[in-house]
């Protein structure tokens, strides 16, 4: 999207944050011709639940009438948003599936059907890889497929100045797993109910001359629940500077 922003507006619409009181919208300026919006509603549903539809719909409309901002493009992550473009009535809709969302724990009921009228409408289809290209490219005329890759740019630190913030973060990583004997393997990502743990455990008990280094959030599913072993680590959520810097490690 910051790419994006070098030549068009793009406003990024997260899910709703949980708060007391009336619905507000929170404007982050994240970088020239690019904002993140949080809405924040007292609504506890989750994402865009159809119970935070409303909320949602009465903030964006205010943004955008207060910007004088015509929509060109929709752009989609998520089927379950697909009603608050209705009111925005962009020239174009891309639906950016990244992840096969059904499959996630306490999905939406409605997910798969809004799905159904997401891919009706919208111009192009982006896939995240190809199980997700193989399962869609016969249900809409223009869909690519974008396997997972990452910013060549960001992780390349061959190619990046050393600032005193960059070679903070390779302390901290250096912290982080500097005193575990090699080789290291790592895993970066989000650790949920899609999570192999018994295939991480085997793998542990299996090679226990091997450090195994998992980092990302845990979510979904009870972090108790995840395999303890001597060569297992798990480092939690870590910030996208430091990525670069445990992958070198």
């Amino acid at each position: 999207m910051s790419r994006l922003a070098g030549r068009w507006r793009v406003l990024f619409v997260e899910e709703p944050v949980r708060c007391d009181g009336p619905a507000w919208l929170e404007v982050r300026e994240v970088a020239p011709q690019l904002q993140v919006l949080v809405p924040h509603t007292p609504v506890a549903a989750p994402g865009f639940h159809d119970d935070q539809l409303a909320a949602l719909q009465t903030l964006l409309d205010a943004r955008l009438r207060a910007e004088r901002l015509h929509a060109d493009v929709a752009w989609l992550y998520t089927p379950m948003a697909l009603p608050l473009v209705n009111s925005v009535q962009p020239d174009c809709i891309v639906y950016d599936c990244m992840d096969e969302l059904s499959a996630f724990k306490n999905a939406p009921r409605q997910l798969r059907q809004r799905e159904s009228a997401l891919l009706k409408s919208a111009a192009v289809v982006l896939t995240g890889g190809p199980s997700l290209y193989e399962a869609r490219r016969d249900l809409h005329p223009n869909v690519v497929c974008l396997p997972s890759a990452v910013d060549e740019a960001h992780f390349d630190l061959s190619r990046r100045g050393r600032s005193a913030a960059d070679l903070a973060e390779a302390a901290e990583a250096g912290r982080l797993q500097g005193h575990l004997p090699g080789p290291r393997l790592g895993f970066f990502g989000v650790i949920d109910e899609r999570f192999d743990a018994s295939l991480v455990a085997a793998l542990a008990d299996a090679h226990p001359e091997w450090s195994i280094v998992m980092v990302g959030p845990v979510v979904k599913i009870d972090p108790a629940s995840l395999p303890q072993r001597p060569n297992l680590h798990w480092l939690g959520m870590q910030p996208y500077e430091r990525l670069p810097h445990l992958l070198a490690g």
